[in-house]
C-alpha cells in the first residue's frame, strides 16, 4: 500500500517538467550566448516553472475527477483524486499550497530578473505570471475549462513556447531579440505535440466523456497528420533559424535528437492500442528537452 509521500509524487507527476523546463534551458542558453546569463534567474525560472507545471497537474487531475471526465477506461497514469487516494479538500490544499509557491517563486524571479527596469515592464512580468497560473488552473478547472473545448493547444504553445523562451530570455538580457521567435515556436510545437499524443490515446474515453480536444473533434487521421505537422515545422525552424544565423558547425549539434523525433512519428502512426503511447508521450518529452539542451549548447560553442 502506498503512503502519501508515494502518492503525492505520484500526483505530482514529476515525469512531465523535463518538458516543462525546456523553454527555461532553451531562453537561458540563448542569453548565455549573447553573454547575459545569470544563474539568480535560471534557478527560479527553474523553480517557477517547476511549480507551475506541478500546480497545472494537481489542477487538472482535480478538475477531471469533479467533471467526471476520468473514468475506469482511462489509459494514462492513475489520477489519485477519483481514485480517492485523496480528498477533493486534501487536492484543494494541495492546489493551494502549489499556487502560494509559484507567486513566492515568481514574484523572486521578477525581482532579481527586473530589478532597476521601469514599473511598465515589472507589472508585465506579473500579469504573464498571473495569467500562467490562471492557466494553469483553468485547464480542466471551472465551468468552462479550455481544455475540454480544443483549446489545450493554443495555451501550451504561448506558455510553453513564446513566453516560456522569451520570458526567459528577457529576463536574463533585458531586451527582446525578434529572430528568437523562432526558437521559441519551436519549443512551442513540439510541446504541442506531446499534448496532442496525450488527447490521440485518450480519443475514445475522452468522446465518450465529452471532452472535445482536437483529436476528437477532427478524428484520428487529422490527429496524426496534425502532429506530423507540429514536428516538421518545428524542425523546419530550426534549420531556416541555424542557417540564416551560422556561426559555427556546432549549432547543427542539436540534429543528434532527430531520429527520436522520427521514431515518435512512425510509432504515433503504427501504435495497436492506446497504452502503447504512454511511452511515446514520455519520448517526445525528452526529446524535446535534449533538443533545447543541444540547441543551446551549439550556441555557446
Amino acid at each position: 500500500m502506498q503512503n502519501k509521500i508515494q502518492i503525492w509524487l505520484q500526483a505530482f507527476r514529476l515525469r512531465t517538467l523535463p518538458l516543462a523546463l525546456a523553454n527555461a534551458v532553451m531562453g537561458s542558453f540563448l542569453a548565455m550566448s549573447h553573454g547575459a546569463f545569470r544563474w539568480s534567474v535560471f534557478v527560479l525560472t527553474i523553480l517557477t516553472i517547476a511549480f507551475l507545471q506541478i500546480l497545472s497537474n494537481l489542477a487538472n487531475d482535480y478538475g477531471d475527477a469533479v467533471s467526471g471526465k476520468d473514468t475506469e477506461k482511462r489509459v494514462g497514469p492513475t489520477r489519485v483524486t477519483v481514485t480517492g487516494m485523496v480528498t477533493l479538500s486534501e487536492m484543494k490544499r494541495m492546489i493551494i499550497l502549489f499556487v502560494t509557491l509559484s507567486v513566492i517563486s515568481g514574484s523572486l524571479l521578477i525581482y532579481f530578473g527586473l530589478n532597476g527596469l521601469n514599473a511598465g515592464k515589472i507589472l508585465l512580468f506579473f500579469a504573464m505570471g498571473a495569467a500562467a497560473i490562471i492557466a494553469a488552473i483553468k485547464y480542466t478547472v471551472g465551468r468552462n475549462p479550455y481544455g475540454y473545448r480544443g483549446m489545450g493547444d493554443i495555451f501550451v504553445f504561448i506558455f510553453f513556447g513564446l513566453v516560456g523562451v522569451l520570458g526567459t530570455y528577457f529576463l536574463h538580457t533585458h531586451w527582446f531579440e525578434p529572430r528568437l521567435l523562432y526558437p521559441a515556436a519551436i519549443i512551442g510545437l513540439f510541446s504541442t505535440g506531446v499534448l496532442n499524443i496525450n488527447n490521440l490515446r485518450d480519443i475514445e474515453t475522452d468522446r465518450e466523456t465529452g471532452k472535445n480536444t482536437l483529436a476528437v473533434q477532427y478524428g484520428l487521421r487529422f490527429a496524426r497528420q496534425y502532429h506530423v505537422l507540429l514536428i516538421a515545422v518545428g524542425w523546419l525552424l530550426s534549420i531556416i533559424f541555424t542557417v540564416s544565423s551560422f556561426f559555427s558547425w556546432w549549432q547543427f549539434i542539436y540534429l543528434l535528437t532527430l531520429p527520436l523525433f522520427i521514431r515518435n512519428i512512425l510509432r504515433i502512426f503504427n501504435h495497436h492500442t492506446p497504452e502503447e503511447l504512454n511511452n511515446e508521450l514520455k519520448n517526445l518529452a525528452m526529446a524535446t528537452f535534449l533538443f533545447a539542451l543541444l540547441f543551446g549548447i551549439g550556441m555557446v560553442l
